[in-house]
C-alpha cells in the first residue's frame, strides 16, 4: 500500500502550507466536515485517513505517523524540494526495509518506509 499510513493527526498554526506540502508530495486531498479547524485527509489508499487540526497556534505543531512510501531515497529528494527536511537520513535494517525521518515545512515530524524487496 503506497503512500498509505493508519489514522494519524497532523496539529499546525500553517493549515493551508501542510496540505500545499503533503498534497504535492503524497498526493493526499483535503475536505472539511464540520469543524473548520479540523479538516479529513484522504491519502487515496483506501479507508485509512487522518485529520489536520489548525491549531491556532495555541501549541507546538505534532505529526505521528510513517507512510509507506515505493522509493525513500525519491521521497526524500521530493520532501526537500518541497520546502521540508530530512531529519534522519535513509537507512537500511538487516532485512532490507529502508527508512527515512522528515521535517514538514512547519517542523512536524515523520516517517517513511519502503518494506524489504518481495514483501
Amino acid at each position: 500500500m503506497t503512500n498509505a499510513v493508519t489514522w494519524f493527526e497532523i496539529g499546525t498554526d500553517q493549515p493551508e502550507a501542510a496540505e500545499r506540502f503533503y498534497g504535492d508530495l503524497f498526493g493526499w486531498t483535503f475536505r472539511t466536515e464540520g469543524d473548520a479547524a479540523y479538516r479529513i485527509i484522504d491519502t487515496g489508499a483506501g479507508p485509512i485517513g487522518g485529520g489536520l487540526r489548525d491549531s491556532g497556534g495555541t501549541h507546538p505543531g505534532y505529526a505521528i505517523f510513517n507512510v509507506q512510501v515505493a522509493d525513500v531515497a525519491d521521497a526524500c529528494r521530493r520532501a526537500e524540494a518541497a520546502g521540508g527536511r530530512v531529519l534522519v537520513p535513509l537507512m537500511r535494517a538487516a532485512n532490507g526495509l529502508t527508512f527515512a525521518h522528515l521535517l514538514d515545512p512547519s517542523g512536524n515530524q515523520f516517517g517513511i518506509f519502503a518494506p524489504p524487496a518481495g514483501n
